[in-house]
């Protein structure tokens, strides 16, 4: 019997909120049904087991996401662009940090084709056409984006910058500065 009101979609959602409370690495069926009151058994008319609730996660974060760079992006270019981008990706992984895990959940090739991860490459792209970069450079620096947004959001998370004079603001200005000179003059030496 399927219980009145719960959804894939529903879960799903409740599945991104407790990933946020535990850590994506805590949510599964088990820990979804205590949060609706019920039996795991109960849940899987509409999940199959724990790694579709998780990919269903990864789903949903990736899309919540782009939707939110997206916005952030809207009539912005170059520096402007780079900052607004890496704002929201940052502002994000604060917000949500296990939406966030779950959105760097490795999916299987064909899943990561129909995803949001697609949108994201895009626009990481868009923002590097006002720099005028060609192949390979273009590939290298969608890269080193993701590198470096990603490495800063997870030492700042773990507080691996809270022992230190400067300011973790003052330091992400200074990247994001850095990053638009690098990209701006197209050198690395």
């Amino acid at each position: 019997m399927v219980r009145a009101g719960l959804t894939p979609e529903r879960l799903t959602r409740a599945g991104a909120e407790l990933a946020d409370e535990v850590g994506f690495e805590h949510v599964t069926v088990s820990a979804l049904a205590r949060r609706f009151g019920v039996k795991a058994a109960s849940l899987y008319s509409h999940i199959k087991n724990s790694d579709e609730l998780r990919t269903r996660i990864a789903l949903f974060s990736l899309e919540e996401l782009a939707d939110r760079v997206a916005a952030a992006l809207a009539g912005r270019a170059g520096k402007d662009a780079l900052a607004a981008f890496a704002d929201a990706y940052r502002a994000y992984a604060r917000e949500h940090p296990g939406r966030y895990d779950a959105a760097r959940l490795r999916l299987d090739p064909e899943t990561a084709a129909r995803s949001a991860g697609v949108r994201h490459a895009r626009m990481t792209r868009a923002i590097l056409r006002g720099y005028d970069l060609a192949e390979p450079e273009q590939t290298h620096a969608v890269r080193m984006l993701g590198s470096v947004f990603h490495g800063y959001v997870s030492l700042e998370m773990a507080g691996g910058f809270a022992h230190t004079p400067v300011g973790a603001e003052e330091s992400w200005a200074w990247i994001l500065d850095s990053l638009d000179t690098l990209l701006r003059t197209g050198t690395t030496s």
